[in-house]
């Protein structure tokens, strides 16, 4: 049994703050070959994730506190959609479907989502991850 409180979450973003990438998992499963990875994902502003994409799993973040931004992007990198998470006015999670390119971005320190997706842990391959397009 894992008791999910306070206590964790600020074990978990005190890791993240630490953290040069500003941002830490705290894993529920027990190993990346597990058929389901859920995890706590501590973020703070400035931690850099790539436009990506998981081609083979939906993606669900259920924000737990904090304020993050979820971006939507098409396959050329254009910015299609964005939604704030925002526990305090009701906006709490999102699905991502299989395929969907999408990046976020910290609005609050000491954010942290509860992250699930289908196992095993893959990395990110070359194709999976591409660039913004250019604003001009």
């Amino acid at each position: 049994m894992q008791l999910i409180n306070n206590a964790l979450l600020d074990q978990v973003t005190r890791q993240a703050q630490e953290s040069p990438r500003l941002r830490m998992n705290y894993n529920l499963h027990e190993s990346l070959d597990d058929e389901v990875q859920r995890l706590l994902n501590a973020l703070e502003p400035g931690t850099l994730l790539p436009i990506h994409r998981h081609k083979d799993t939906d993606e669900t973040y259920i924000l737990l506190r904090g304020r993050i931004r979820i971006i939507f992007y098409d396959e050329s990198g254009k910015q299609l959609e964005t939604i704030e998470l925002n526990p305090q006015k009701g906006q709490y999670g999102v699905n991502i479907k299989a395929g969907e390119w999408h990046t976020l971005e910290v609005l609050e320190s000491g954010s942290v989502i509860f992250e699930i997706k289908k196992g095993p842990y893959k990395p990110f391959e070359k194709e999976d991850i591409i660039a913004p397009a250019s604003q001009s």
